[in-house]
């Protein structure tokens, strides 16, 4: 099987190829395609979701008769990346696709249509909105890619019910990374519920527990992303605690033990906002900014954007669909699923306008609180290769008498040569 750094190599050329026969620039050639089928990857199967942007897409096909559908793929998770660099280079791009860490890959390759241009051009669409923070990660040379349609920092979901149960009571005003545990270990031992969860992480997906490590002062890599920085202090005492909370107290669930919060199956999650769209008001239930860690209080974003393939035999039509997916109205209503990038709506208040589940103080503190000093997930251009590699190395840290200096040093080792790169 290719890899995603083989299938990018691919995609450079299929683009290359794709923009010459085109032989005019995108704007020369808007809303010319007459019966135009557009089809947008998404990662998400939520329904709540799925019904959201398939009525914004019915509202712009009652606009545009000449489309005649508006697709949306909803593809694994997991797989996400694989399937999409896969569809790209085997010349069955979508027209347009949510992405994330790949974004950066798809920019160098030029797989994508800037975007800056034609939304700043669109009435009504305010492209001064956009916060400045929010756009750099979708952004090269002064050009916006993808746009950021979901900012949001990870929170903590709590089950209260949960927790009194096992007899525990937190504060939320002076919750620690400590506290969490015990509290957890506690609800482990009485109920035999999970205690906390890192949502996605299954101990695969390492790069979620940036989620927790960032509290104790650590990063994956150096600012520059060219030097490994997994074997420093900060790392291993971060480890340190996770590997404690999964093999000592119990407080996590270890390898192999699968516990859903949203199913009532544990007391604490680390999810996004999004996510909240799984509570189906089954349990009582709190929603707070990540617990502090040893080097204090700190937030962690995970975002997504959209953007237009070069290779889309419609891209027009497409830059057209996104700029009113994208368009403040629709915003708005995106933002109770999705915390958006715009200045205007960046308010507990108007996030919580169009939520079901929660409320303005609990989107304020856990969303808008958090925006202004939030670092995002690890994110490095052949994040696929980094990944597997990473997750390789660490699979040895999941036992009972794992060597952790001598781990995390193994994950440097595994992955420096791509960093350097």
């Amino acid at each position: 099987m290719m890899t995603t750094r083989k299938l990018l190599g691919t995609v450079a050329l299929v683009t290359a190829a794709a923009l010459t026969a085109c032989g005019a620039p995108a704007t020369e050639t808007a809303n010319k395609a007459a019966d135009a089928k557009l089809r947008m990857t998404v990662w998400t199967s939520n329904e709540a979701q799925l019904k959201l942007l398939n009525s914004i897409a019915d509202a712009y096909k009652a606009e545009h008769p000449k489309v005649a559908s508006i697709t949306f793929e909803s593809l694994p998770f997991a797989d996400y990346n694989t399937t999409l660099t896969t569809q790209i280079a085997g010349g069955n791009a979508p027209d347009l696709a949510w992405m994330g860490d790949i974004s950066k890959d798809l920019i160098a390759a030029d797989a994508l249509v800037g975007l800056t241009e034609p939304l700043k051009a669109t009435e009504g669409w305010k492209y001064d909105d956009l916060v400045d923070s929010a756009a750099k990660e979708f952004s090269k040379d002064g050009t916006l890619y993808a746009y950021p349609f979901s900012n949001s920092p990870f929170a903590l979901y709590v089950n209260t019910d949960l927790l009194a149960k096992a007899g525990q009571k937190i504060d939320p005003a002076k919750l620690t990374w400590d506290q969490v545990a015990a509290a957890g270990a506690a609800v482990n031992a009485k109920t035999g519920k999970a205690g906390f969860v890192v949502r996605d992480f299954d101990y695969k997906s390492w790069n979620t527990l940036a989620t927790v490590w960032t509290g104790w002062g650590a990063q994956a890599w150096s600012a520059d992303g060219k030097t490994c920085t997994f074997a420093s202090p900060e790392m291993q005492q971060a480890f340190t605690f996770l590997h404690d909370a999964a093999f000592k107290t119990k407080a996590m669930p270890g390898p192999g033990v699968t516990a859903d919060f949203f199913a009532g199956d544990a007391a604490f999650t680390v999810a996004q906002v999004s996510r909240s769209a799984l509570l189906t008001g089954s349990f009582k239930f709190g929603l707070y900014p990540l617990p502090a860690g040893p080097k204090g209080k700190y937030s962690v974003i995970g975002q997504a954007g959209v953007g237009v393939l070069a290779s889309s035999k419609q891209r027009d039509q497409a830059v057209d669909f996104l700029s009113y997916l994208s368009n403040p109205e629709n915003a708005a209503k995106l933002a109770q699923f999705f915390p958006p990038p715009r200045k205007s709506l960046l308010t507990g208040a108007q996030l919580a306008a169009n939520n079901k589940v929660l409320n303005a103080a609990q989107l304020q503190a856990a969303v808008v609180d958090q925006l202004p000093n939030a670092v995002t997930l690890p994110n490095h251009t052949s994040p696929a290769e980094i990944a597997q590699k990473g997750k390789t190395a660490l699979d040895a840290l999941w036992t009972a008498s794992a060597d952790i200096p001598a781990v995390l040093n193994s994950v440097c080792t595994a992955i420096q040569p791509v960093l350097a790169k």
